[in-house]
């Protein structure tokens, strides 16, 4: 894979600075995720991934402190939209993520981003990725079937729900980036998340007197996703044109499944290690038709 970068030493060595922090931000998402499997097991799934928005949401708005008493309907509006997709996006995928493996359901949530760059590019040739990616998925898919042959169809439901959400996250991103200032839009995103998401967290514990272990687990969660990896994306950002950060993104499901199989122990066989290629082939394909 090529890196554009300036001319001069100067300009390679910001490049793959920018390269480093764009895996970084990869493999602090996908670690947060394995990591976050046991902790969803002792203490509950929508609990634990709300508590990680509530924390998430505390840091920006001590960062960006928001001015939300002097914010208008248009922004209001905008950080609303975005806040709903980013409770749906992570209620939905560690809903999913309870049922399916980690290299299935971050394949199936890459659906989302996929699609919204497929929207993108023209001509009947960039059909061709989509279908790509679809026989990727359906070799992950028929690979983690059970013994005799059955899909959980609930845990792909809430893996295809969270990659709507994650397709309006992206779309939402562009309008909540025009509307506010800096990291003002993404506080207030994640303050709407937040108070979205702690009722469910709430009822699923049966009170708001969560345990403290549960507390100081979603803290640590929260910073490697989505503090951490969010800044890392905006430092890289800066450093590297988009459709040179895009192709990086797009190996994403590589390092979901590299991560499970690493802390989880979710091991894959032959075909759908050729699945999770197709997959990444595809998106890298799709973002590359989409910059022409």
């Amino acid at each position: 894979m090529t890196v554009v970068a300036a001319p001069g030493g100067v300009g390679r060595r910001a490049a793959l600075v920018a390269v480093g922090m764009a895996v970084a931000s990869m493999t602090s998402v996908q670690s947060g995720v394995s990591l976050s499997v046991p902790v969803m097991a002792d203490y509950g799934v929508i609990s634990t991934s709300g508590l990680r928005l509530c924390w998430a949401s505390l840091v920006l708005l001590l960062i960006a402190r928001p001015p939300l008493h002097r914010l208008t309907w248009v922004q209001w509006r905008a950080a609303l939209l975005l806040g709903c997709a980013m409770v749906t996006m992570t209620l939905s995928f560690f809903m999913a993520l309870n049922r399916l493996p980690q290299h299935l359901t971050v394949a199936l949530e890459f659906c989302g981003p996929l699609s919204v760059a497929a929207f993108g590019v023209r001509g009947w040739r960039a059909l061709a990725w989509p279908l790509l990616a679809a026989a990727g998925i359906l070799l992950l898919v028929m690979g983690d079937a059970g013994p005799s042959g059955n899909i959980d169809l609930p845990g792909i439901g809430f893996a295809l729900l969270a990659a709507v959400g994650w397709g309006v996250y992206i779309v939402m991103m562009k309008s909540v980036g025009q509307a506010f200032r800096g990291f003002q839009g993404i506080a207030v995103s994640s303050l709407v998340a937040a108070i979205i998401s702690l009722p469910f967290s709430a009822a699923e514990v049966g009170s708001l007197a969560f345990p403290w272990q549960q507390l100081l687990w979603t803290a640590g969660l929260a910073v490697l996703s989505p503090l951490a990896s969010y800044i890392l994306e905006m430092l890289s950002l800066r450093r590297l044109p988009s459709p040179t950060f895009g192709v990086l993104m797009s190996m994403e499901p590589a390092i979901g499944a590299c991560a499970g199989w690493l802390i989880l122990g979710q091991w894959m066989t032959a075909s759908q290690m050729l699945g999770t290629a197709l997959v990444v082939t595809a998106s890298i394909g799709v973002v590359r038709a989409a910059a022409r």
